[in-house]
């Protein structure tokens, strides 16, 4: 694998992973992954992307993995940072190692919230669509009835506890340590079903709704941290995307179906996941579509 540093504002710095095609106008899709999640997690998705025929690209988040500084060595920092200062600066170094690229976001999460806010500002260049996995909102009433004193007490407190400490040190949901705003940011979508990152000048309810390119929404059958309602909900805040919404179950052939382990299927989801990139197919023995 080739890679590649890239810096960013404050002494911020990554190192992208680059699995390059010999075809120059291969498609490019690079890969952005879940809170408290290293790059290298994604390298079988990654694997098999590119034995179907794509460039591919992944990077860690900011203090994740690669990333320098480390959590504790900087300021802390939230959705907009990662929004609107770093991922401009990953994709202009991506589109210079493949000139003329129209990169397609591949997200994983909150990987996949970045991803798809991103390109509803679409400020930094041209972006040839998105494709999410196990990203949903996390607005509590989006989880079933059972589920929404679950989701209020848990996240909230996850809100509490990075605005009091400055950071999530991990457990309860959240394995490792997440940065204070990034969580408080989160913990806000969660009440009130808005992005309203701190700091921002952007209305990305309005972005969002606004957002018209191709998305492939994925959810899995196991997944209780994205589960299927979360997923349904985000994608009916996009009216205008050119949407194709996936929900993955055992007939599909995938054996590991809950928010972490469908890596491990990646010989079976990323053929599928390249189809719909290069030309917007549904291989339906793969996955099964939905609709909006």
């Amino acid at each position: 694998m080739e890679s590649l540093r890239v810096d960013s504002v404050g002494g911020v710095s990554f190192v992208l992973r680059v699995l390059a095609q010999d075809d120059p106008g291969a498609p490019v899709v690079l890969i952005l992954p879940a809170m408290a999640l290293k790059a290298k997690f994604y390298l079988p998705i990654a694997r098999a992307l590119h034995a179907s025929g794509l460039s591919v690209v992944t990077t860690d988040l900011r203090a994740q993995g690669e990333s320098t500084p480390g959590l504790h060595e900087q300021p802390t920092f939230g959705y907009r940072e990662l929004i609107e200062v770093d991922l401009p600066r990953v994709l202009a170094a991506v589109r210079t190692r493949f000139p003329g690229s129209r990169p397609y976001l591949f997200g994983h999460s909150l990987g996949g919230q970045i991803a798809l806010l991103h390109a509803a500002a679409a400020q930094d260049g041209p972006i040839a669509g998105v494709c999410v996995i196990g990203t949903g909102t996390v607005y509590w009433k989006a989880f079933g009835f059972r589920r929404w004193a679950e989701a209020l007490v848990k996240i909230q407190t996850i809100g509490l506890v990075a605005r009091v400490r400055g950071y999530w040190p991990g457990g309860m949901l959240i394995g490792g340590a997440m940065p204070g705003r990034v969580m408080t940011d989160w913990a806000r979508h969660s009440r009130t079903s808005r992005y309203r990152p701190a700091g921002t000048t952007r209305d990305y309810d309005r972005l969002l709704a606004d957002l018209d390119l191709p998305v492939l929404a994925i959810s899995l059958d196991d997944d209780r941290l994205g589960p299927k309602s979360n997923v349904d909900f985000l994608c009916r805040r996009m009216p205008r995307a050119r949407l194709d919404r996936w929900h993955i179950t055992a007939s599909a052939g995938v054996a590991h179906r809950d928010h972490f382990a469908w890596t491990r299927d990646a010989a079976v989801i990323g053929p599928a996941v390249a189809a719909w990139i290069r030309d917007r197919r549904r291989p339906a023995p793969v996955a099964i579509p939905l609709a909006p």
